[in-house]
């Protein structure tokens, strides 16, 4: 099995601040990330005056479309970004939400691309993206089977190189809605790389999607869940993707060490020490006729007749008296 992908997503964790964004690289980057992704936001070409928030957290923004002018970034400050996480050994990835995005990141020379539950429906972006002819993900969470096939299929014609991510666009999103479920349902249907992006704001979903064989996961990261932003109490601290990490590299390491029931050579040492020998629990008169209630079984194995084999000497006579919590041989009978 491959190492699973873990990416960490700064999304508007930065609130339009380029020093924050900055120092959130190095944090992520030291805690040891190797795939940093953000959100390339145009608000002239993907919002309008009638862009509605999804939840209305803003207190300094009086429209979703000033929210989105206000984290814009430059051509030069993304050149800048993405210099940076290469200069920390990290891939520069980004999800467009417009055209213009798109070519902005292929004139940035992009590797590969993330495509947001939102732009499924998409055609027009999706076409764009299918042009690049470079390796895709696409989270799936507002969309249904057919929505989702079709978006799929339109990738297909720029790159075979697809990676579809059970996603449930809740923020936060609670257990009944993780959608585990649909990670083995996904790798059925497309045959493709799957993995989770979560918005759970835990590692518990990421961990177990793991587990069930997911390829990647992704997860947004945050210093604090008390920051300001849609997607703070969605994320993941710093510390916590630390945690994440080291969770998902045991538990694939786990997963590429299967553990065989039929040699069990290698606890052979530890098998006798906890192992039992049949032992009396009272002494018994020569020629007495061993009942089961006489039984007891103690450690270590290997010191008479085994605990398992108790049925060989029972209902036979003693040869002589044995005491109390004595070990029992078959030569100890008739």
């Amino acid at each position: 099995m491959q190492d699973v992908e873990v990416i960490t997503e700064i999304a508007q964790a930065h609130d339009g601040s380029v020093g924050i964004l900055h120092s959130l690289i190095d944090a992520l980057a030291n805690a040891g990330s190797k795939i940093i992704k953000f959100q390339m936001h145009i608000a002239e070409a993907e919002s309008s005056k009638f862009d509605q928030f999804r939840n209305n957290f803003s207190k300094v923004d009086k429209t979703r479309f000033d929210y989105w002018k206000r984290m814009e970034l430059t051509r030069d400050q993304w050149i800048e970004i993405k210099t940076h996480c290469e200069r920390l050994g990290c891939e520069f990835l980004c999800t467009p939400f417009s055209v213009c995005a798109v070519e902005m990141l292929a004139s940035m020379g992009i590797k590969r691309i993330k495509i947001g539950s939102g732009d499924v429906v998409n055609p027009i972006l999706l076409e764009n993206i299918a042009k690049l002819k470079i390796p895709m993900i696409i989270s799936s969470g507002m969309s249904n089977f057919e929505e989702l096939d079709q978006a799929v299929s339109i990738l297909k014609k720029g790159s075979k190189n697809i990676a579809v991510m059970q996603c449930s666009s809740d923020y936060p999103v609670a257990p009944e809605q993780w959608g585990l479920n649909l990670i083995c349902e996904l790798k059925g249907r497309y045959n493709l790389p799957i993995g989770l992006s979560d918005h759970s704001g835990t590692i518990y979903p990421s961990l177990a999607a793991v587990a069930l064989g997911a390829d990647l996961i992704e997860v947004h990261g945050t210093f604090d869940r008390r920051m300001f932003g849609p997607d703070a109490t969605s994320s993941l601290q710093i510390e916590e993707i630390e945690q994440l990490l080291k969770g998902v590299q045991l538990i694939r390491k786990s997963l590429n060490s299967p553990v065989s029931k039929t040699d069990i050579s290698r606890y052979e040492h530890i098998r006798n020490l906890f192992g039992r020998t049949v032992s009396l629990r009272r002494s018994l008169t020569k020629g007495a006729r061993l009942t089961f209630e006489d039984l007891e079984a103690a450690k270590p194995a290997g010191l008479g007749v085994p605990a398992s084999d108790f049925g060989k000497i029972l209902g036979r006579r003693t040869k002589y008296a044995i005491s109390k919590g004595m070990f029992l041989k078959s030569d100890d009978f008739e």
